[in-house]
């Protein structure tokens, strides 16, 4: 079976972000760079098909040079392959990564195309659907169990107040949601087998960019706490201020 895993480099949910003196972009320097977190159950499922089912499973991501770092961990957990569509930054619009990677994704002719339900940096959760009208190939989004038999795949979505079964044949998209599995860690062996892995290197051409960054800003400072007194006599104050301030309380 011939399975691809569309990743994402991401900065870790621990590291404070400084905005860019431009105001538009993020300052890299000292940021940790990691595996996007809903990617690596996608990852460990492509993986857990590979087992069941025989073939390889190919690990694609797109970005300047340091993303090569998150191929390998990638691979390290048991990927065979892996191509580095090199862009010089990561495009703020959906559209654009979502066209780059189906070009890659066209020419490998895959079976299953695995990738994570969102990124934690942008939080879009649209690159499932986005691939799946540009390839004109079935998407199952927030897939929390998955079966495949032969070539027929039976999954689970995660709906609101339920989940909803969806049957498909190959070729099929699906994006992982928490849940699915528990993704493993690399082992000391895979981490070595991880280094003498080559990773192909392919240009694309990129469509315009049709978002545009107007600004970036923190968010706005919480105000100090009040104290309203200490003990029983304190309490109607603080009714009323949960009532009339913070209008928590009716």
């Amino acid at each position: 079976m011939n399975i691809a895993v569309c990743v994402k480099q991401v900065p870790d949910t621990e590291t404070k972000v400084r905005i860019g003196e431009d105001r538009r972009s993020v300052e890299e320097r000292d940021i940790n760079f990691i595996l996007n977190p809903y990617d690596e159950f996608a990852v460990e499922e492509a993986i857990k098909t590979k087992e069941a089912n025989g073939g390889e499973v190919t690990i694609i991501a797109l970005g300047p040079d340091r993303v090569t770092s998150t191929i390998r961990n990638a691979l390290a957990m048991g990927g065979d392959k892996a191509i580095h569509i090199k862009t010089d930054q990561i495009p703020i619009d959906p559209l654009v990564v979502a066209g780059a990677l189906a070009q890659i994704l066209r020419a490998g002719n895959y079976d299953i195309i695995f990738l994570g339900k969102q990124a934690i940096d942008d939080d879009n959760a649209q690159m499932a659907l986005l691939l799946s009208e540009l390839m004109e190939i079935p998407a199952i989004s927030v897939v929390t169990e998955l079966t495949i038999n032969n070539r027929q795949v039976v999954a689970h979505r995660q709906i609101e107040g339920g989940f909803e079964k969806v049957e498909t044949g190959m070729p099929v998209i699906i994006s992982t949601q928490r849940g699915l599995n528990k993704p493993r860690f690399a082992s000391l062996k895979g981490i070595m087998a991880a280094k003498k892995i080559t990773i192909e290197e392919r240009s694309v051409s990129l469509t315009e960019n049709r978002i545009e960054m107007l600004e970036l800003n923190y968010p706005p400072q919480k105000p100090p706490g009040k104290i309203v007194g200490e003990g029983p006599e304190a309490v109607p104050e603080l009714v009323r201020l949960l009532r009339e301030e913070a209008k928590v309380i009716s």
